[in-house]
This record gives C-alpha cells, sequence and structure tokens, in this order.
C-alpha cells in the first residue's frame, strides 16, 4: 500500500519531498504528489511514514 496526498489540502511547503527516503514524492502541476510504484510507507526506514509526520496540514498525507 502507498500513502496519497490530499491535493485541496495540500499547502505545497515542501517538508515531505525531502523527508522521503525513496524520492516517490515530486511537485506536479504546482502541488506535491505521491509516486505509488516507490512509495514503501518508509517501511524499513522510519517506523512511521515521514510525510505524514512532517505534514503541517493534519490528515492530508493518508493511506491510499
Amino acid at each position: 500500500m502507498a500513502y496519497k496526498i490530499i491535493t485541496s489540502q495540500c499547502t505545497v511547503c515542501g517538508a515531505c519531498e525531502f523527508e522521503c527516503p525513496n524520492a516517490a514524492i515530486s511537485l506536479k502541476n504546482d502541488t506535491y504528489v505521491i509516486n505509488p510504484k516507490k512509495c514503501t510507507e518508509c517501511e524499513g526506514s522510519f517506523e512511521t511514514p515521514q510525510c505524514a509526520v512532517v505534514c503541517p496540514v493534519e490528515n492530508t498525507c493518508v493511506p491510499a
């Protein structure tokens, strides 16, 4: 399973992009998106998905 970003809530702060250990997050059309093929929910790197941890807007990075 992968995480996704709720685009209507995303403030485009960029915090998540630099925390992703798999480079699964990128800027597309003025918002951030998570590539589900690259997202491992940070398994093997962190105990919790870092996009959700660092996002300043609650419930913006959520399980897909």
